[in-house]
């Protein structure tokens, strides 16, 4: 391993100063030799066409970009039509919505004032119906008032009658309505 070191550079003392000598071969330096080895391999690279295949490559990446550009652009006017279509939608359930809610409340108004009407014509039904009582109760209890007034009327007239006549002015009285008839 030693000689392969000494075999590349090789090193000369002389008189305490170091020399290092690069290595050559065919008479070319270490650089010159790598300015050659890519010379062989771009003129290789251009014998075998490799520019044209990565302008190839590169132009078919470019026009996957493109398509896929063009997709996104069609997905996006897409989604600006749906986007359009569910706001009319959403304007158009509103204003239902809003229909709706006056539907709604014209139907509660009335269904208001249909009950007020009720409640007012029940009132109106039960009151005349109380009075209705209240006057059959009154003709009953003038009725009934009438026929104890009556009945006390009779049992007093019978009373005095029972007292002041007597058989003889009984008989006077029988002669004068007979007397009166003929």
């Amino acid at each position: 391993m030693a000689n392969a070191a000494n075999a590349l550079a090789a090193t000369e003392v002389e008189a305490g100063v170091e020399h290092v000598v690069d290595p050559k071969a065919l008479g070319f330096d270490a650089t010159m030799l790598v300015g050659l080895a890519m010379l062989v391999v771009i003129a290789i690279m251009l014998w075998k066409k490799v520019p044209a295949a990565i302008n190839k490559a590169l132009d078919g990446k470019i026009a996957g970009i493109r398509a896929q550009l063009d997709e996104a652009a069609a997905l996006r006017a897409e989604a600006e039509q749906i986007k359009a279509d569910y706001e009319a939608k959403a304007a158009a359930s509103e204003g239902d919505a809003r229909a709706m809610l006056e539907r709604a409340q014209h139907e509660a108004e009335a269904i208001r004032a249909k009950a007020e009407a009720d409640a007012a014509a029940l009132v109106e039904r039960r009151t005349r119906m109380a009075e209705d009582k209240i006057a059959a109760e009154e003709r009953s209890a003038l009725q009934q008032l009438r026929a104890s007034a009556a009945d006390a009327a009779s049992k007093a007239a019978a009373k005095i009658i029972a007292e002041r006549h007597d058989g003889a002015s009984d008989k006077a009285l029988i002669d004068q309505a007979i007397a009166g008839i003929r």
